[in-house]
C-alpha cells in the first residue's frame, strides 16, 4: 500500500512537470510552422509533430513520433519506425502545446525541419494567396484570411471563385456592404451559382436591405439549379422578421421556410421555436 502511494505521488509530480512544460491551449488554427504536443495518451507518452500548410491540402501535421517526460524532466522520444506519416487537419477545437525550443534537442528537431522548403516555393501565386485565404476562412479566421485574398485580388481579380471568398470573408468580418460590392460584380458573369447567391442574399439582409435579398432569394430560386442553400435562404429571411417581431411578414414566409428546410433538423427545431414565440 505504501510502495502504491509513492507511485502515485510520483506519477502525480511527473504529471505536474509535464503540465508546466507543455501548456495544451492552442489551436491548430494558430500554430503554423510549430512543433506541437497532443495531450498525454494512456501510457502517458506525447504523440508531437510539425504543423504546416500544404498549399493543395490545407493545415496539416508532419506527425514525428512520440515521447515520455521522465522524472527529471526529460524529453524521452520514441520516433517512427517507418517514414513520417502526413495528416490533413480540420477545423475542431482540439489543443496542442508548443513544444519549448530548449526541448528541441532531446527530440533531435530542428526548430525548421529541411522538408519544410519545398513547401514554401511560390508563395506569391494568386493560386497559393487563395488557397491560404479560403483555409483561414474555413477554421473562422476571416480577418487574416482577407489579408491573403486582398494579395490575390491585386494579382489576379479574376481568378475563379476568388470573388465569393472574399464576399464570404467581409460577411464574416459583417462588413457586408464591401460583401455586396464583390458578389453584384460576380454574379453578372455568374448569375446561375448558388453559393454567389447566398452569400449576395446573406450580405443584404444583415445590411438591413430585406427587399432586395427577397428579390435576390426569388430570382436565385428561378435560376439556380442547385438548390442546397434554398432553405438557408428563406429561413435568414424568416430569422430577419423574427427578430423585428414582424409577425405578418414572418407568418407571409415561415410555411416556404419549413417546405425548404424540411430535411434540416436544426433549422426545422429553430422555425417551430421562433413560431412558439409569437403564440
Amino acid at each position: 500500500m505504501k510502495y502504491g502511494l509513492l507511485f502515485i505521488l510520483a506519477f502525480l509530480a511527473s504529471s505536474l512537470k509535464a503540465q508546466s512544460v507543455l501548456q495544451f491551449d492552442k489551436l491548430f488554427i494558430v500554430s503554423e510552422d510549430k512543433w506541437v504536443a497532443f495531450p498525454m495518451e494512456k501510457d502517458s507518452s506525447y504523440i508531437y509533430g510539425f504543423i504546416y500548410i500544404d498549399p493543395h491540402a490545407g493545415l496539416s501535421l508532419h506527425y514525428d513520433g512520440s515521447f515520455k517526460i521522465s522524472k527529471t524532466g526529460d524529453f524521452e522520444p520514441k520516433k517512427l519506425d517507418s517514414t513520417s506519416v502526413k495528416v490533413r487537419l480540420k477545423p475542431n477545437n482540439v489543443r496542442v502545446a508548443f513544444i519549448p525550443e530548449n526541448k528541441f534537442k532531446e527530440l533531435n528537431i530542428s526548430a525548421t525541419p529541411e522538408w519544410l522548403k519545398y513547401y514554401k516555393t511560390d508563395t506569391s501565386s494568386v493560386e497559393r494567396l487563395y488557397n491560404w485565404g479560403y483555409m483561414y476562412n474555413a477554421w473562422g479566421k476571416c480577418a487574416k484570411g482577407l489579408t491573403y485574398l486582398e494579395k490575390a485580388q491585386q494579382t489576379n481579380p479574376n481568378f475563379k471563385d476568388l470573388a465569393v471568398e472574399l464576399a464570404f470573408s467581409y460577411n464574416c468580418l459583417r462588413q457586408f456592404n464591401k460583401a455586396i460590392l464583390v458578389l453584384q460584380n460576380a454574379i453578372k458573369s455568374d448569375p446561375t451559382n448558388a453559393y454567389i447567391n447566398k452569400e449576395l442574399i446573406y450580405a443584404q439582409i444583415n445590411s438591413g436591405q430585406i427587399e432586395k435579398a427577397i428579390e435576390s432569394y426569388k430570382k436565385a430560386i428561378v435560376t439556380c439549379i442547385d438548390q442546397t442553400y434554398n432553405g438557408e435562404n428563406c429561413y435568414n429571411v424568416l430569422q430577419f422578421y423574427y427578430a423585428k417581431r414582424d409577425k405578418a411578414n414572418f407568418d407571409l414566409w415561415v410555411s416556404d421556410a419549413k417546405k425548404w428546410t424540411a430535411t434540416n433538423e436544426a433549422l426545422t427545431k429553430n422555425i417551430l421555436a421562433m413560431e412558439d414565440s409569437f403564440k
